[in-house]
């Protein structure tokens, strides 16, 4: 077996001199001279002197575990996998495949598209990858390249461990829900008690690998060496700036103007903050007096969907690169022209019951922005922030996010899996208690639960969803309500595309978005922003001109399909089109309240500051609501449902529809009105509850009464 490994990892490693006869021994066709220009380059990344190290502690591990540690843009993520692959291949794996998770659907494509052009295959025949709404792969794979989500859901669906022989578990530092719970999936499955003698490979950070190692039982470490060069020396902000997008256009603006060789990137807190920069940038760098092109300003987050390739792209045309980004490319997403960062200290992240926080970032991610700008002579990292900020408010390491994200998903998986109670399982950090009991009772709430807290049939049909819990809820509930087109619609782009991410940038384009714009709401409103752009055929152009995410609105158009097709899978009833009608705007309505009675607020003084009802937050619509578009006197509606709630700068409500009272008394379980927090609004709702009951308990014996009246007179008859 070792020399099996030793020859294919020499094949692999030939130059063109070496052998002209080559053949790739994943097709066997002879290698292209592409693959040895990539060639050269990966012997150069500082993984590649640990080759061999790895090669031999996957073969000889004991557990059948092995880490890796590196820092980022060590080449990690790309070689690990291929030199997985070799090992597979050397083994003569008959049932499985090389998969490889990744934390982020985007960083799993690009992985692929570059790992494929290295080893000289076509992608999606021997390597492959799956992302939601898109599945590259097929019978032939070897090496699959997936978000870690899909796979717990594969794991989920089945009382094994997936159809693979060796794992790769990479940005284990990032802390996704996924990867920590396959982990611990893994380690009480035992894998030396598995048939084929499976392997697991986890690849993280320096700041991360002493977690690991306890939770593993102490398995053979890689250690991949430092890259050549040095990281710069922060320069810090004496303040934190008011305006984050202005500081951070006015220092590229700065860097450009320097002639400063090599590309920017740019770290903001939020998608929204990531627009309003490149729009700005966009403007001024055609101004710019400089020599050659002008800078490409380009974003990378996920709502840019598969464009943001575009950062990989024309290196060779002499244009300085500002890439502009968030949390996504601190750890993923390797860019070795980076020369130059400016890091806001900031993130956006969705925390417990939907909720976004903005919050320094973790000293590790810190660090590893600094990493970018490493080299001989190092670039250069300005941080807008005082250097005490980063100090006293930042943490270690990347919060778990098992201990901030809504836990009813996890549970739901784990329900399925048969795993009754969550103490069950093995966490890198295990949740709060209370927060695994809200998910629990949120759960409950939905009817996805029975008596004896297993799933319910209900339950189980939700979790065959690629949708969070109320969400699906609100779906299966349209097929009752007869609105499942509409609702489709909906649940694509509540997860996809949900409206607008910026400011208007003129008086046309507002006007162009006030025509979209629905009096029944938000929710309303994205249907009719779906229903345009289908009938303007997916245009581009048409979505630039209302500032809408065309990348965005086209994953809606795929996801709306997958969920068609499962519905139609699973043979759930389908309504014909009807958006627009009376009754199909009542129906709505109940299909949302029927999933999102636990994400409702009532303003409370008659001038838009909105109580929750669940956590007793006060809060205000987004400003990019259809009700604070409306000119004034509009009164905000009284009783609304959400989609989302911001406590960063300001606390916010987004994807906000009105509702009527008795809808929510009608519709959500009794129990849950009785257990929410004491508040005057409890109090109404079961008021209203009480005279609702009393009012159809007197109609059912005003009928009861008509009806022996009528029987009686029969009699006489």
């Amino acid at each position: 077996m070792a020399s099996q490994l030793l020859r294919l990892a020499e094949e692999s490693g030939l130059s063109p001199g070496e052998s002209e006869l080559a053949v790739n021994p994943f097709d066997g066709l002879p290698f292209s001279s592409h693959y040895y220009e990539l060639l050269e380059q990966r012997r150069a990344l500082p993984i590649w002197a640990a080759r061999f190290i790895f090669l031999e502690q996957l073969e000889s591990s004991p557990s059948g575990v092995v880490l890796v540690s590196g820092e980022p843009g060590s080449g990690k993520s790309t070689q690990i996998p291929q030199w997985c692959a070799e090992f597979a291949l050397a083994r003569g794996f008959q049932k499985g495949r090389v998969t490889v998770t990744q934390p982020y659907p985007l960083a799993a494509l690009s992985l692929a598209l570059r790992v494929a052009d290295e080893m000289d295959l076509t992608l999606g025949h021997e390597v492959g990858y799956s992302i939601p709404q898109e599945d590259c792969t097929g019978p032939h794979t070897l090496l699959r390249f997936c978000w870690d989500r899909l796979l717990l859901q594969e794991v989920a669906s089945t009382r094994g461990t997936g159809a693979w022989d060796v794992l790769v578990l990479d940005e284990a530092q990032e802390r996704s829900v996924a990867s920590d719970l396959l982990q611990g999936l893994l380690r009480d499955a035992r894998l030396g008690n598995l048939p084929d003698d499976p392997r697991v490979v986890v690849v993280t950070d320096p700041a991360f690998e002493p977690k690991l190692q306890a939770f593993w039982g102490d398995p053979p470490i890689v250690h991949v060496p430092r890259g050549p060069g040095r990281c710069p020396t922060p320069i810090y902000r004496d303040t934190v700036p008011t305006d984050r997008v202005k500081a951070a256009c006015q220092a590229v603006l700065e860097l450009c103007r320097k002639e400063a060789p090599g590309d920017v990137l740019v770290y903001l807190p939020s998608e929204e903050e990531i627009s309003l920069c490149c729009e700005f940038l966009s403007r001024e760098v055609g101004t710019l007096a400089v020599p050659g092109l002008p800078p490409r300003v380009l974003p990378l987050h996920p709502g840019h969907g598969q464009a943001v390739q575009a950062v990989y792209e024309d290196t060779d045309s002499g244009a300085r690169k500002v890439v502009v980004t968030h949390w996504l490319a601190d750890f993923s997403f390797s860019l070795p022209s980076i020369r130059h960062v400016i890091d806001s200290g900031l993130e956006l992240r969705s925390i417990r019951a939907e909720s976004q926080m903005l919050r320094p970032i973790s000293k590790c991610q810190a660090e590893a922005r600094q990493v970018r700008a490493r080299g001989a002579p190092p670039g250069s990292c300005l941080c807008l922030y005082p250097k005490s900020f980063q100090e006293l408010e930042a943490p270690p390491l990347p919060q778990p996010r098992v201990c901030e994200e809504n836990l009813s998903p996890l549970l739901l998986l784990l329900k399925r899996r048969q795993i009754a109670e969550p103490g069950d399982c093995h966490f890198l950090d295990r949740p709060a208690p209370e927060a695994l009991m809200q998910a629990l009772e949120d759960l409950d709430y939905l009817a996805a639960l029975d008596d004896e807290g297993d799933l319910s049939d209900l339950g189980v049909i939700l979790s065959e969803f690629p949708l969070p819990p109320e969400l699906a809820k609100a779906l299966l509930a349209s097929c009752e309500f007869d609105c499942v087109d509409e609702m489709l619609t909906l649940a694509a782009m509540l997860t996809a595309a949900p409206g607008f991410t910026r400011p208007p940038l003129c008086a046309e384009e507002a006007a162009l978005r006030r025509a979209l714009e629905h009096a029944d709401g938000d929710h309303s409103s994205l249907i009719q922003v779906y229903e345009a752009f289908i009938q303007n055929g997916a245009d581009k152009a048409w979505c630039q001109t209302r500032g809408l995410n065309w990348a965005a609105l086209c994953q809606a158009q795929k996801l709306r399909g997958e969920l068609l097709e499962l519905m139609q899978r699973i043979e759930l009833p389908l309504s014909q089109p009807a958006f627009g009608s009376e009754k199909n705007r009542r129906d709505l309505q109940k299909a949302l309240v029927s999933g999102y009675f636990l994400k409702v607020a009532r303003d409370t003084d008659g001038t838009g500051n909105y109580l929750l009802l669940t956590h007793k937050h006060v809060a205000q619509l987004s400003p990019y609501c259809c009700y604070r578009s409306r000119r004034a006197p509009a009164r905000p509606p009284p009783w609304v449902i959400y989609h989302s709630f911001s406590i960063s700068k300001d606390n916010c409500l987004s994807i906000v529809s009105e509702i009527q009272p008795q809808m929510l008394v009608e519709l959500a379980p009794p129990y849950f009105l009785s257990n929410l927090p004491p508040s005057e609004s409890r109090d109404f709702l079961n008021q209203l509850r009480e005279e609702m009951a009393a009012s159809s308990t007197a109609s059912t014996e005003s009928e009861s009464s008509s009806t022996q009246e009528f029987g009686d007179a029969c009699v006489l008859q």
